[in-house]
């Protein structure tokens, strides 16, 4: 199955990680390994960048930026909906690979390349809405407008758990804005990146734009800090850990760049005495057990009304004892591997906070006695006072803690660092609407009746306070990946200035 998949994509065993306007071959840098984490077995490996070799790519990406400006921004949507298509006739192949390199279950990797061809839809349509204003002047004979030009090369760094998608939400929207990129994606997720990178930089190419989508695997001193601190890189939008998105924001805020942060999330779900319970049920386990944990928008804590409390507790762990643990890409699986064995390791460290802090494991926690990192999701009877409950820790454990009014149970919610995403299960219309009016969540997603994670493009995502603030996918995230500029034009035959100011020079001139 392995070879069969690399041959259709193209790829051999060892694998460029370099790819500018062209492959670079033999690029010098540090070798990464892919791993499937279902299996520990080496999937292949990939050839990364060194210092040099990334420089080569950013003054290919900066010099390839000048020429696709100038393209029309629809013939610019134009090569963007061809890579569409292409993404369309590798589906298959491509979500099966995302699976084999992250563990995801079959039907999440097919779902996170759907993704990538629902961006370049969208994309495709915004080609011809980069909308600019008319703005009201209060000088006579004069107009005012704002238009937006293309920014610059875009850095993309990526993570593991969503190793494409996240790149097309700002590639392909920086795209038809008329910007290029320089992808760097996870050590632990090349492979895909590489495949990814072959079909869009084949149909860019084929239109004579070979350095619009550009790749640079590397780790995190050859290629990582030279990114960040790149002067010709005005936008740097970086997804991962709070760490990491404080070092971005220092490095490029130091530079007076621009950052474009999507970091961690501790996300929690009010359970309300209205609740439908049926419904809420596989919202809960979903969003809690969906991708093994790994999400950022995965829930981490479930906050019940005592009154429902112990029952639904009751009926969560025997949803937990129904979940199919196995090999991702087997029919039937919801629950696949963590990334690796260092994830296996924390979420045992941070099982035992909870029970030194009061916390009852009531399910799970247990590693599965199988090749991989196999681990059972986890149930934890939990209070508001538990200090690991407020970290964030990539697996999957569900912290349930009781809440006796509303307003407490906001209170819970809010009192984490990160504010990504937030969700609440009512019947009651005042309940709904006072979790989404100010004072509120305080979240930059905020859901009624589903769970926290399972976004759709169309709406801009990202979060509030250490979840970095950034915003990408829909709505008017296009904006960040350009620059607004405001024009004056004066049809008149005098020179008025604006309130009100007389600035006549002597003898009438």
């Amino acid at each position: 199955m392995w070879n069969d998949l690399l041959s259709r994509l193209g790829m051999g065993p060892v694998e460029s990680g370099v790819h500018g306007a062209s492959r670079l071959d033999h690029p010098s840098g540090p070798e990464q390994v892919s791993i499937n984490p279902a299996t520990g077995e080496t999937l292949g490996r990939v050839l990364s960048a060194s210092v040099a070799e990334y420089d080569r790519v950013a003054d290919e990406a900066h010099e390839a930026f000048f020429k696709w400006r100038s393209v029309p921004a629809p013939v610019r949507g134009e090569v963007v909906r061809q890579i569409g298509v292409a993404l369309r006739e590798h589906q298959q192949d491509l979500g099966l690979l995302v699976t084999l390199e992250t563990g995801k279950i079959l039907s999440e990797g097919l779902g996170e390349v759907q993704e990538m061809i629902d961006m370049a839809d969208f994309a495709v349509g915004l080609s011809r809405q980069l909308h600019g204003l008319t703005i009201a002047s209060e000088r006579p004979d004069h107009r005012m407008m704002e238009q937006w030009h293309p920014l610059g090369p875009i850095g993309v760094i990526t993570a593991f758990n969503f190793p494409v998608a996240v790149w097309a939400w700002n590639a392909l929207l920086a795209a038809v804005c008329g910007d290029t990129v320089i992808w760097k994606p996870s050590p632990l997720t090349p492979l895909t990146a590489v495949a990814t990178q072959r079909i869009v930089h084949e149909v860019a190419a084929r239109h004579g734009h070979p350095g619009v989508f550009t790749l640079c695997c590397g780790d995190a001193e050859n290629v990582g800090e030279r990114l960040i601190a790149d002067p010709r890189l005005p936008l740097i939008s970086a997804t991962g850990s709070c760490r990491m998105g404080s070092r971005v924001a220092e490095v490029v805020g130091k530079r007076l760049g621009r950052s474009l942060l999507e970091l961690g999330g501790n996300n929690a779900l009010i359970l309300t005495p209205s609740a439908d319970l049926e419904l809420a049920l596989r919202a809960i386990v979903f969003a809690a057990v969906g991708t093994a944990g790994q999400r950022c928008t995965t829930l981490r804590r479930l906050i019940i009304h005592e009154s429902l409390y112990d029952s639904f507790l009751k009926r969560l762990d025997a949803a937990y004892a129904s979940l199919t643990i196995g090999d991702p890409w087997e029919e039937g699986t919801l629950v696949g591997p963590l990334i690796r064995e260092a994830s296996i390791d924390a979420m045992g460290r941070a099982l035992q906070s909870a029970r030194e802090q009061g916390g009852e494991v009531v399910r799970g926690g247990k590693r599965l006695d199988r090749p991989g990192f196999f681990v059972e999701p986890a149930l934890v009877r939990a209070h508001a006072d538990m200090a690991i409950a407020r970290e964030e820790t990539f697996a999957p454990i569900l912290y349930v803690m009781p809440y006796r009014d509303l307003d407490e149970a906001i209170a819970l919610q809010n009192g984490v660092a990160q504010g990504l995403s937030s969700a609440i299960f009512t019947n009651d219309l005042r309940e709904a609407e006072r979790f989404l009016a100010p004072g509120g969540s305080d979240c930059g997603l905020a859901n009624v009746n589903m769970g926290t994670s399972g976004a759709e493009i169309g709406g801009a995502f990202g979060g509030e306070k250490a979840t970095g603030g950034g915003r990408e996918s829909g709505s008017d995230a296009w904006k960040l990946y350009m620059r607004r500029q405001t024009c004056t034009i004066n049809r008149g035959t005098k020179l008025p200035l604006a309130q009100g100011v007389r600035f006549d020079l002597p003898g009438g001139v």
